[in-house]
């Protein structure tokens, strides 16, 4: 086997990240949006480099509010990080890179209500919007999501997720679903934020923050909009 550095140059690998936004709740309690997003990249990762000097400089007491940070949720971190995080989102992603899908929950059919059903069938409609590219250029697919918050039906939301893969992606198309927690991906904290945003834009009405990246978010896929066709 020849030497690691000497291997042959192989296509680089689509790397797509995901994070949700909204509850699985059903009832008049939950949430009134579901909201999937999607941030499609290939290596380089340019802008993890930015993010995690600014993470440093947080941590490191060189901006001001002094802040002890492990990794960025838009939920969680301030006002002033947010609006940090979203100006290098901005300036830096790629344009067209982020896709959306949106559930307007209380018009979902009651057969797919329940968890292990509804999520898989919401990532099947995502990804034929997020693997809208030319695939032949792309070595393999690697789907990295935040760690399953549906741990006890695991085994049959990752069945459902790979049949929709099998369903929507050309024949031979190498993948992998991987669940890691999203302090360990660049990648997954980006999601997490264009997913806030999204989701903040149709759950509240406000959509300071969308517009702000509204550049790189491609598709933005309203389910039951009219004309449509009915999710069953």
């Amino acid at each position: 086997m020849p030497p690691h550095n000497l291997l042959p140059a192989k296509k680089p690998s689509l790397y797509i990240f995901l994070d949700e936004g909204g509850n699985f709740d059903f009832s008049e309690k939950g949430t009134k949006f579901f909201t999937l997003s999607a941030v499609s990249l290939y290596r380089p990762f340019s802008l993890y480099q930015l993010l995690d000097s600014y993470k440093y400089d947080l941590i490191e007491h060189l901006i001001l509010p002094r802040i002890d940070i492990e990794y960025f949720h838009c939920a969680d971190d301030n006002r002033y990080v947010r609006e940090k995080v979203f100006e290098t989102l901005s300036e830096n992603l790629p344009k067209n890179c982020v896709d959306a899908v949106v559930v307007e929950k209380r018009k979902t059919h009651p057969s797919l209500q329940v968890p292990e059903k509804f999520y898989p069938k919401i990532l099947g409609y995502l990804l034929q919007y997020a693997l809208k590219i030319p695939l032949s250029c792309a070595g393999e697919v690697i789907i990295i999501t935040d760690t399953l918050p549906l741990s006890k039906k695991r085994a049959a939301v990752e069945k459902g997720i790979k049949s929709e893969l099998a369903r929507i992606l050309p024949k031979g198309t190498p993948y992998r679903l991987m669940h890691h927690a999203s302090r360990a991906h660049y990648g997954l904290q980006i999601a997490d934020y264009f997913n806030w945003a999204i989701f903040r834009k149709w759950e509240k009405g406000d959509a300071k923050a969308h517009s702000q990246v509204a550049m790189q978010i491609r598709s933005e896929f309203d389910i039951f909009k009219p004309g449509s066709v009915y999710f069953y």
